[in-house]
């Protein structure tokens, strides 16, 4: 019988098997892309598990990180200290971050909501998003998406493996829409400026990529 561990236990328990094969991120392209339009401020990284979302922003930009796995953070400050920026980085909940109204001038979440399990949960935590922001602030985050071919027929809560140290981990995922997203990024006082597949995705469907990124302001 497979043992039911919450995500916060998985991510502890893959943090250094993440670190060693997700070393670069997925979407530097697109991180590349914020750096430029945004050029300066104080920039939150929410789930920023081990760090590599950061590169692009670590010449103009103070940078501020949360995860909630302490394993995760541990190796964000490992990773920082690697390639030379500095971070402020925290343990804690997207659900619940640890700062006043109106801190941040940007915000980065990159793979991170799709994690929280619970409808007012992940509404809770795009709300707080929004709180942490200052007015006009933006926000780059990305999703994986429910119309993926991958996982059609699936529903829209999956458990995804991972493998590390011999022992078979399961991730917590629900998939998201296009339609879907907009719906409660706009009910969490967002207004949505874009919303488009990874750079990677090549099909002229946007609605079937792996991943939903949205450009948000508040």
């Amino acid at each position: 019988m497979r043992l039911i561990k919450t995500n916060r236990e998985v991510f502890d328990e893959m943090a250094e098997s993440w670190y060693r094969l997700r070393h670069w991120s997925r979407f530097t392209k697109e991180l590349e892309e914020m750096a430029s339009r945004w050029h300066r401020g104080k920039l939150l990284n929410v789930g920023c598990a081990h760090g590599p979302d950061f590169l692009p922003f670590k010449g103009n930009f103070e940078l501020w990180g949360v995860d909630f796995s302490a394993q995760m953070v541990k190796l964000a400050r490992k990773y920082a200290t690697k390639f030379k920026f500095e971070v402020k980085l925290a343990v804690a909940d997207a659900t619940s971050l640890p700062y006043p109204d109106n801190t941040f001038d940007w915000a980065i979440a990159v793979a991170t909501y799709h994690h929280i399990q619970g409808d007012k949960q992940r509404q809770k935590a795009f709300q707080e998003l929004r709180r942490v922001l200052k007015p006009g602030g933006e926000a780059f985050i990305t999703v994986w998406n429910q119309w993926q071919p991958g996982f059609w027929l699936k529903g829209k809560e999956v458990n995804v493996r991972w493998k590390s140290r011999g022992k078979i981990l399961y991730r917590y995922y629900y998939l998201f829409s296009y339609p879907e997203l907009r719906k409660l990024l706009t009910e969490a006082g967002f207004k949505v400026h874009s919303m488009f597949p990874e750079k990677s995705y090549r099909f002229p469907l946007k609605f079937f990529s792996r991943n939903i990124c949205a450009l948000i302001k508040k």
